[in-house]
């Protein structure tokens, strides 16, 4: 199999799975099964056609729109699965097909619905982040590599102290931002996806992951508040993305850290 069939493979895949993240992006803010009931349009509740779910294609082939009702589907859809399946498609550059690939496109899919859903709806789903959190440890556990060890035992080791220094920062970050201003700074679902994203990475890359997260958070602050005068933004899609880069980068800037100090 050439190169480039296992990258259009990947990249299908990559939709697929992106398509389905729609439907956990959807339904899971409304405690709704991802399995139970089929596709079906959010308006008019009718089943969606196998020829109409197609991801991408059916979207520009339906100009945007239900073929039932005619209702305009948000681009949301579109952009979530042309994202899942680049993501993939630069994870299986970067890993190949290894078990890398495997378990951090399941990271990648976790902080991708938390990112989303927080930016709708100002929520991270305990599905996500506790399900990330039991998912990072019992995979520290059963392969320890992704923790950059050879022991099971010190495999979990090493996430439960990344899952545990992940939440402590931020919420003691939170605390202190509340106490501060007067108002809650940092939500409860953020501490959550922090010791997921811990019990991944590990306590050094979730640090890093954290401190970068502000960067990105700002921007977009400073964006909405002279947009909409709102000072409400939500932090977890920049914890997701301070996650990634941390994951793809964080052994550099640590090289760098260590390399100035």
């Amino acid at each position: 199999m050439t190169q480039v069939t296992q990258q259009i493979i990947i990249f299908i895949f990559g939709l697929c799975a992106g398509s389905f993240l729609n439907v956990c992006i959807y339904r899971l803010p409304r405690a709704e099964s991802i399995i139970m009931p089929g596709s079906h349009c959010p308006y008019c509740n009718n089943k969606i056609r196998f020829y109409d779910n197609i991801p991408l294609i059916s979207y520009i082939l339906l100009k945007g729109r239900c073929r039932d009702c005619n209702v305009k589907i948000s681009f949301k859809y579109f952009f979530v699965e042309l994202l899942t399946a680049v993501i993939f498609l630069f994870s299986f550059k970067y890993y190949g097909i290894s078990l890398q690939f495997f378990i951090y496109n399941l990271f990648f899919v976790l902080l991708l619905i938390a990112a989303f859903v927080d930016m709708k709806y100002r929520i991270i789903p305990d599905e996500v982040s506790l399900g990330g959190i039991i998912l990072g440890l019992a995979l520290s556990f059963i392969f320890p590599q992704i923790q950059n060890v050879n022991s099971h035992f010190s495999g979990l080791l090493l996430s439960v102290i990344g899952a545990l220094i992940g939440a402590a920062i931020t919420y003691l970050t939170g605390l202190l931002g509340s106490f501060l201003f007067k108002k809650e700074a940092m939500g409860f679902g953020d501490v959550k996806l922090m010791a997921a994203v811990g019990a991944f990475l590990g306590w050094a890359l979730a640090l890093i992951a954290f401190f970068t997260a502000p960067f990105f958070g700002l921007i977009y602050g400073i964006f909405i508040l002279v947009k909409k005068k709102s000072h409400l933004v939500p932090y977890g899609p920049f914890l997701s993305l301070g996650a990634v880069i941390a994951l793809l980068f964080g052994k550099k800037i640590l090289s760098f850290l260590v390399g100035v100090y």
